[in-house]
């Protein structure tokens, strides 16, 4: 058996790892790509690679898929659970289907759990067994959510991601796993930050492999559940179908700040990209701040109406075709364009919404002996591990829908770092809030600053 050669790509914004492996003989598999291949297709033409296979364990729901396009472009063959028709020519495979790829085998194993279809790959060479594809399913210390068909099917996947992990459990501790969620992904149910593991080390560590018997490892799976975004529930259709082929790289269209105008009175949505300081000195009135770093795609996706058109505000600093391409992974794949010279170019002959306060720690103290709120965008999990005494906790992502809950007056925003934080922000300010200001730190920069501990639990989690 040679020396396996395995690249993961890893995507940290979605939290997700595409792999590569050289079959050997000039030709390549692609495991579980996304839509942005950029970094797949670089590595494969570093090693002088084409893209004969591309698969998929699932139909996934946290990203648009790139085996259509390895398809359509590459002339790569695509592997997939059979699930029915697609919109693309595809092999469907089933349990115990093994597909030959020169010296290297790969063999279906049906675990569902994650969902239905759900397949994770044994890949042999030589006849040896190399280690598992598991996909959503085996991850490090953790195991992939069930709750994203329908709230019928949360409990019966559930119990048949306990019997999954039961037969992957029956390689040798040995094994190497290579799953494709993992840290940062929200088709995680917690886990760990490493990305990669075996067999043994998942039998001996992982919380759910600990769980005495079935019953209880649903509880445990199910109790470690948090929210997840929106669009979790469309973009697995959308990848059944077939995602539309990007002939070129995504990019934005330059639009003057009288065409933004005009676009806004027709009901298009302003997505602000700048950083929080800037998007707090000025901006458009009723624009949605999501500043543009690993998570865009993500919070995109969870906070913006996918079908209405989107305008982009970008920073000089910022390139467009990231932008453009961060958008589509998530389905957005005709933007209607950026403000032509950015925010500058809008206040020429257009005023600007009120500036948002950055405020530090000490000028937080000082709010809050004023009578000023304090609104938690935080996850759930996150509030309940640490947060500040009477913060009210209403995630980002259903904020717009419980406004009713933003205590009245002064308020100030907060998660860890500033940046959700300014995204809700900007979801108040757009529904009429003002003296509105945004906490830069996180409850620890608070309690070093006031020399009081945070408070846990959840009692004033008002949504989620």
């Amino acid at each position: 058996m040679g020396s396996l050669n395995l690249i993961p790509v890893v995507d940290e914004g979605l939290g997700n790892s595409t792999y590569l492996l050289d079959l050997g003989d000039g030709r390549a598999l692609v495991m579980d790509p996304e839509r942005d291949l950029r970094q797949v297709r670089a590595e494969a033409s570093r090693r002088g690679l084409s893209m004969a296979y591309a698969v998929e364990t699932h139909l996934h729901a946290d990203f648009i898929s790139g085996v259509a396009e390895l398809a359509a472009v590459e002339g790569a063959t695509v592997l997939a659970p059979e699930v029915g028709p697609r919109g693309f020519a595809h092999t469907g495979l089933t349990d115990g289907q093994t597909v030959e790829m020169g010296r290297f085998s790969l063999q279906a194993l049906h675990t569902p759990g994650h969902s239905p279809e759900h397949l994770s790959y044994v890949l042999l060479e030589d006849g040896d067994l190399t280690g598992i594809f598991t996909g959503g399913s085996l991850m490090v210390g953790t195991a992939g959510r069930t709750d994203l068909l329908s709230p019928e099917m949360t409990v019966p996947l559930a119990r048949a991601q306990y019997r999954s992990l039961q037969r992957l459990m029956e390689f040798p501790d040995t094994t190497p796993v290579w799953p494709t969620h993992g840290a940062g992904s929200f088709c995680s149910a917690g886990g760990s930050g490493d990305r990669v593991t075996t067999i043994g080390a998942e039998r001996a560590t992982n919380p759910l492999r600990q769980a005495d018997g079935e019953d209880a490892f649903v509880a445990a799976l199910l109790g470690s559940l948090g929210t997840f975004p929106d669009y979790f529930l469309r973009l697995g259709e959308t990848n059944k179908a077939g995602p539309a082929v990007l002939d070129a790289r995504p990019r934005l269209t330059p639009l003057s700040a009288a065409a933004v105008g005009t676009l806004m009175t027709d009901g298009a949505q302003v997505i602000d990209a700048r950083q929080p300081a800037d998007y707090a000195a000025g901006h458009l009135p009723g624009s949605l701040s999501i500043p543009f770093r690993p998570v865009f795609a993500t919070w995109l996706g969870w906070l913006a109406t996918p079908d209405r058109p989107v305008v982009i505000v970008r920073g000089p600093d910022q390139d467009p075709v990231d932008i453009a391409t961060a958008a589509a992974k998530v389905g957005f794949d005709t933007l209607a364009g950026e403000l032509d010279g950015g925010y500058p170019a809008w206040t020429q002959g257009h005023p600007g919404a009120e500036p948002v306060s950055l405020i530090k720690p000490g000028q937080l103290i000082d709010r809050l002996q004023t009578g000023a709120a304090v609104l938690d965008i935080r996850q759930s999990g996150e509030y309940a591990a640490g947060h500040l005494p009477g913060a009210v906790n209403i995630e980002l992502g259903y904020l717009a829908g419980n406004l009713a809950g933003v205590p009245e007056g002064p308020v100030i925003v907060m998660c860890g770092h500033g940046e959700r934080a300014m995204g809700g922000a900007s979801i108040l300010a757009a529904s009429g809030r003002t003296g509105i200001a945004v906490f830069t730190g996180g409850p620890a920069d608070w309690a070093s600053a006031a020399g009081r501990p945070v408070e846990t639990g959840t009692v004033m989690a008002a949504a989620r």
